[in-house]
Order: C-alpha cells, then sequence, then structure tokens
C-alpha cells in the first residue's frame, strides 16, 4: 500500500473521472454506499462493466469494498472525496466548442 498526497491524488483523480461511466459511480457513492449490482442497474451498464469499473476505481485509492455478508458493498476511501465531487459539480464552465467535444474531451 502507498499513500499519496497532493499532485499524484488529482492525477489519479482525473484519470478516474475521465470516464464518464466512473464518474457516475462516484456520483453514486458521494450520494452513499451501494452493491455492485445497484450501481450497474442505477449506470445503466452491465455488472460485468461496473466489475471493471470499480477495479479502476480501487486502485485509483477512490473507493473500497466492505465486506457485508456474502456480498460486498462499495463505498468512498474518504469522505473528503465526497465533499470534492460535490464542490466540483457546482463549477460552471465557459466552454469554447471549436476545443472541446461535448463529452469534454479536448480537440487541440
Amino acid at each position: 500500500m502507498q499513500t499519496l498526497t497532493h499532485a499524484p491524488v488529482l492525477a489519479r483523480f482525473g484519470h478516474a473521472v475521465s470516464d464518464p461511466t466512473r464518474a457516475r459511480v462516484l456520483l453514486a457513492l458521494a450520494e452513499g454506499a451501494s452493491y455492485p449490482s445497484d450501481l450497474a442497474d442505477s449506470v445503466g451498464v452491465s455488472r460485468q462493466s461496473m466489475s471493471n469499473h470499480l477495479t479502476c476505481l480501487r486502485g485509483c485509492g477512490l473507493v473500497v469494498a466492505v465486506p457485508d455478508g456474502r456480498r460486498t458493498r462499495y463505498e468512498l476511501a474518504d469522505a473528503g472525496i465526497g465533499h470534492a465531487i460535490r464542490d466540483l459539480i457546482t463549477v460552471v464552465l465557459a466552454v469554447d466548442p471549436a476545443c472541446c467535444a461535448p463529452n469534454g474531451e479536448c480537440l487541440a
């Protein structure tokens, strides 16, 4: 296990939210812990796809798996992540359409 701070934390967070599905998973988990099948249903992806996204988010250190009987529940690894997500979604951006696609991908 390695502990990261500052720029490496931002880089991992940026990688995690660069995928719209992972961003939606983080938004859902900011509201509270959930099970993979429930997350898959709410986000609209297959359970296999959700498993892959949760593996990525765990690897980035953003979520943790918590055993719950025969099931596994997922939650944000730190309450600060939820605060950061809630703060970020209040930001209003002025985007140059010639520079960025509607999905946020840079065209330049």
